[in-house]
C-alpha cells in the first residue's frame, strides 16, 4: 500500500512561507521612500513607501514666482509620488507571493 502525501501540511508550509515573504516585502516597502517630481523637477515630493507620509518637499527657487503655478505642481507631484508608493507596493507583493493575485481573495484589487 503506498502512503498519501499529507497535502495539508504542505499548504500549511506554502502559507507560512507566503506569509513570511509578504512580511519581508512590507518591511522593505517601509524601509523605501518614493520621490514624485513635476515640472522638470521644479518641485519634488518625498513619501513613506507606503503612501501614507510625507517626508519631504523640495521647491526650485524659480518655481514660487507664480503661486498658482507653483500649487499645481505640488499637487502634480503628490500624485506622482502617490503613484509610485502604488507601485511599489503592488511590486513589491507580487514578488513575494510569486504573482498570486490575492485581491480576489479579499474581494479586490492588489493594491
Amino acid at each position: 500500500m503506498s502512503e498519501q502525501p499529507d497535502t495539508g501540511n504542505d499548504l500549511f508550509a506554502q502559507v507560512m512561507n507566503l506569509q513570511a515573504g509578504m512580511q519581508a516585502a512590507q518591511a522593505e516597502i517601509n524601509a523605501t521612500t518614493v520621490t514624485g517630481t513635476a515640472g522638470g523637477g521644479l518641485v519634488q515630493v518625498e513619501l513613506s513607501g507606503s503612501g501614507t507620509e510625507a517626508v519631504g518637499v523640495t521647491i526650485a527657487p524659480e518655481a514660487a514666482e507664480e503661486i498658482d503655478e507653483l500649487e499645481d505642481l505640488v499637487v502634480a507631484a503628490i500624485n506622482d509620488a502617490l503613484r509610485r508608493s502604488a507601485e511599489l507596493t503592488r511590486d513589491r507583493l507580487a514578488q513575494a507571493t510569486g504573482g498570486l493575485d490575492l485581491g480576489s481573495f479579499f474581494g479586490g484589487e492588489t493594491p
